[in-house]
């Protein structure tokens, strides 16, 4: 019975963790060209392969932990990812006025994000996914 529960949190976790990479990665395919402009408005190196690469982690990466495939190493790069747009375009720490507020909330609430993809990197993503329907991690 608890294995069940447990099995049904982790679900839950993988659902609520990838559905604002999903939304905004599907934004980022759909308006490429609009993203790319982002990339250069926020003063990015290479921003085609910078909106490329936020692309592919919103979309196909975290599209893989919501159904539960390859769980762990996907996982993992959403971590970095999220640390990795944190430190880019969050710097509180740089700003004053009136964006510090919420670049600063923007920021932890990324590392909240990061916690929860770690504790998947560690737990797997349970009994509900591709990754035990392939038996290719513990459930």
């Amino acid at each position: 019975m608890m294995n069940d529960i447990n099995d049904v949190l982790l679900l839950a976790a993988r659902l609520f963790l990838t559905t604002l990479f999903l939304i905004f990665g599907w934004r980022k395919l759909r308006d490429f060209s609009g993203t790319v402009r982002q990339m250069v408005q926020d003063g990015l190196p290479m921003p085609v392969f910078a909106a490329a690469v936020a692309t592919f982690m919103e979309l196909p990466v975290a599209f893989a932990v919501a159904v539960g495939a390859f769980t762990r190493p996907s996982a993992a790069l959403l971590v970095l990812y999220t640390l990795g747009t944190s430190l880019v375009e969050h710097r509180y720490w740089t700003m004053k006025g009136e964006g510090q507020l919420e670049s600063m909330e923007a920021f932890y609430k990324n590392l909240s994000i990061m916690g929860g993809f770690l504790l998947l990197t560690l737990t797997g993503a349970g009994r509900y996914s591709l990754d035990a329907l392939w038996g290719i991690a513990a459930p």
